[in-house]
């Protein structure tokens, strides 16, 4: 089966292994189907001249959290996030993986008005006692903040579930833009209600290019975009590899993680009126091995906390977008070594709070119990004169 895939970037994998250990499939597992050269090998096997796909194949594709942890650790530069995407295009085009109610459930996520609604729905179904704990869904809000344009020198980019289920967050990322003079502009309409990510997951091209092209249009002009999801930011800056055009080069140079663009201007930051004490740094891995800014939320967060690194080397904690939802067994195994990590910490230090820049992780790790709190949170506090703990 053709599975479109670069020959070269295929041949380049030369499977010497120094990827398994940030491999959390693998980790959990001890499967070579599960680590990056073994599914590397299984897709040059049916991208070969008679090669066929069955079921082994396509478990080891889908069992992939695409957290890309072995593109830091590969020194032959293999691009194995491009390789995963690009098989699961192929197959999802041939209606072999991503079942009807999958594309339907990340149709719906353009749809703003339906995402709000939905999450309204589900937080009174919470309050009612309907929706059972077991799911980890986090506690949603029956209102949400609003926010407001306050002018034109950097863009926000709200997106779409992080925007129903914890746009608190984002009202803190505005506070602190407004307490460093930044204008700050909004995307009119329905346009930028989602970039794309889980859509590019799941193998979905088409969709994700629909809404990579709306997402481009919401914002004119050459004002930077500041993301405060590490996940939706990954997806944008790639939107050159998505779409293949200048336009979408240009546009996802002109994308920043809220922290980097926060940290590379922190002299236009007041002092700490309240220090938030120490706080542990999970790093997202989006922002980690995609980004690879992470090491911005430390440089944005100085002078405002007293950073706990985890001894991880920041294995995936198993979020990976939908993941968590349509793997939760496996998830949950990858996050329980990130709970231990977690604990090491704490045990050390005595920090209790765990900071995370991604919507999707801090809600994986919130179902398991940990208090987490999103960088920009931690800055809002420390500014306002609070305990943002």
């Amino acid at each position: 089966m053709d599975l479109k895939l670069n020959a070269d970037d295929l041949a380049s994998c030369v499977s010497c292994g120094l990827c398994l250990p940030h491999c959390p499939t693998y980790r959990v597992s001890g499967e070579e189907a599960a680590s990056p050269r073994g599914r590397i090998a299984a897709m040059r096997a049916v991208q070969e001249p008679n090669g066929v796909t069955d079921a082994a194949f396509f478990t080891s594709i889908d069992s992939c959290v695409q957290c890309r942890g072995c593109e830091t650790a590969c020194p032959s530069g293999v691009p194995f996030g491009s390789l995963m995407e690009a098989t699961r295009s192929t197959l999802a085009a041939e209606g072999l993986i991503t079942p009807r109610w999958q594309r339907l459930g990340y149709r719906v996520l353009g749809s703003h008005r339906l995402v709000l609604a939905g999450s309204r729905a589900l937080a009174v179904a919470q309050r009612l006692g309907l929706v059972p704990a077991r799911l980890g869904v986090p506690k949603l809000p029956l209102r949400n903040p609003k926010l407001v344009a306050t002018g034109t020198e950097v863009w926000f980019a709200p997106g779409c579930v992080m925007d129903a289920w914890q746009r608190p967050v984002h009202a803190a990322a505005l506070r602190v833009l407004a307490a460093m003079g930044a204008g700050v502009a909004l995307p009119q309409g329905s346009g930028a209600s989602c970039c794309g990510a889980l859509h590019v997951h799941a193998g979905l091209t088409k969709q994700a290019s629909l809404l990579a092209e709306r997402t481009m249009a919401a914002f004119p002009g050459d004002a930077p975009i500041l993301v405060d999801s590490a996940g939706c930011g990954a997806a944008m800056k790639e939107y050159g590899h998505l779409l293949g055009t200048p336009a979408a080069m240009a546009f996802g140079a002109r994308v920043h993680d809220i922290h980097s663009w926060i940290a590379d201007n922190a002299h236009r930051l007041g002092p700490a009126r309240h220090h938030q004490g120490q706080i542990i740094v999970q790093d997202p891995c989006h922002l980690r091995h995609v980004q690879r800014c992470h090491l911005d939320v430390r440089r944005a967060l100085a002078g405002f906390a007293d950073i706990v690194e985890l001894d991880d080397e920041g294995l995936c904690c198993g979020a990976g977008g939908a993941y968590s939802g349509l793997h939760p067994e496996v998830a949950g195994d990858i996050r329980a070594r990130k709970l231990a990590s977690i604990a090491r910490a704490t045990t050390q230090t005595g920090a209790t709070v765990v900071t995370s820049a991604n919507p999707g992780c801090a809600m994986h790790l919130s179902a398991a119990g940990v208090h987490v709190v999103h960088p920009v949170e931690v800055i809002d506090a420390a500014l306002r004169g609070s305990n943002g703990r």
